[in-house]
């Protein structure tokens, strides 16, 4: 809570009406509405206290809270003077022995006074009321909201379990100061970046820097692109050593999850391919994952694809040809800029080379 105010306050004020109450229950007849108003006003105020997650309100929440509770403790107290001045002890309870008991004096409070009081209360009521209601569709628009996102994680993972964020944040954090800089800044990529279609290949032997390089690049997409919501980013990190679940399906379905997840609502396309799916608890076809990864592709301006060690990528079934293709097929159709790595090898340098 901001400065000033605590949950201790708060409670103070829900102790302070339910001790009025009991005070009020027993005054005489002109003051038995006020009796009443606070009765509604301590229900509700312990309302708002068994439900608002103190911890989960946001900035603004809290400074409302703040508001109603500065209105309810003034008036409260204005109550308490009330009661302080105009009750006093019975006879019998200033004989030894006797239960103390508090009595009411004599008053004549004009009506207008007594009407001011309830009105006060009132308005406090009717704002705890508001705040507890709009805290409640709050709640409401939260769960609602982590249902879909739970049921989005859901169609994500169904599409491919590989995820390359845990090798990116590897690579980029052995990056020194300073490091790439000569690439980010060539007149080559920063052509690549601001030109749509564009192909930026990087061959170069074992060793020399390749993948932290990649690593780079996609944090620059990142940093100057993650907000503009008309720009797909993927990214790919291939390894020979994972070739049995690198298969080409595999890697282009691990590209339209990237893009597909970047999307509110999730494509049309994404959740028809599941729901197509759901009862058999199958898994898409090869083709499947290419009419949706194009149609979602379709749904950018612009598309940045990125490929790190080509060469590890498995060639004796087909896999890297395959990747190739179709990740080609995306720059010409939907003018996706490409940006691959790998050791110098002729077939590779073949195809980017067409």
């Amino acid at each position: 809570m901001s400065f000033g105010f605590s949950v201790g306050d708060f409670i103070a004020a829900i102790q302070l009406a339910n001790k009025l109450r009991k005070e009020f229950a027993h005054a005489p007849s002109q003051f038995h509405a006020v009796s009443a108003e606070l009765r509604a006003l301590s229900i509700v105020l312990g309302d708002v206290d068994v439900v608002i997650p103190y911890q989960e309100l946001n900035k603004k929440q809290k400074r409302d809270l703040e508001d109603i509770d500065k209105g309810c403790r003034n008036v409260l107290e204005e109550l308490q003077q009330i009661v302080n001045k105009n009750v006093e002890l019975s006879s019998e309870s200033r004989v030894a022995g006797k239960r103390i008991k508090r009595v009411w004096k004599r008053l004549n409070w004009k009506p207008e006074d007594i009407d001011q009081l309830r009105n006060r209360i009132n308005t406090n009521i009717s704002l705890l009321n508001t705040f507890n209601g709009r805290l409640t569709r709050d709640n409401v628009v939260k769960l609602v909201q982590h249902q879909e996102d739970q049921g989005r994680q859901t169609v994500l993972n169904w599409l491919t379990p590989i995820d390359f964020a845990t090798q990116q944040s590897d690579f980029i954090s052995r990056r020194e100061a300073g490091t790439g800089e000569w690439l980010l800044e060539s007149a080559e990529f920063q052509a690549w970046v601001k030109t749509s279609q564009q192909v930026l290949f990087c061959p170069g032997i074992p060793g020399a820097g390749k993948t932290i390089l990649t690593s780079i690049v996609v944090n620059y997409l990142f940093a100057n692109f993650r907000k503009d919501t008309n720009i797909g980013i993927a990214y790919l990190y291939c390894n020979f050593r994972q070739n049995d679940e690198q298969k080409a399906k595999g890697l282009l379905a691990s590209v339209l999850k990237q893009l597909a997840q970047d999307l509110y609502p999730l494509p049309e396309s994404v959740k028809s391919l599941y729901d197509s799916h759901k009862e058999r608890r199958t898994q898409p076809a090869f083709n499947e994952i290419l009419s949706t990864l194009q149609s979602v592709a379709a749904l950018y301006s612009r598309v940045f694809i990125v490929v790190d060690a080509l060469d590890e990528c498995q060639a004796s079934d087909g896999c890297r040809t395959k990747l190739l293709t179709e990740i080609f097929a995306l720059q010409a159709k939907f003018r996706a800029n490409i940006f691959s790595t790998s050791r110098f090898i002729p077939d590779i340098n073949d195809h980017f080379k067409n």
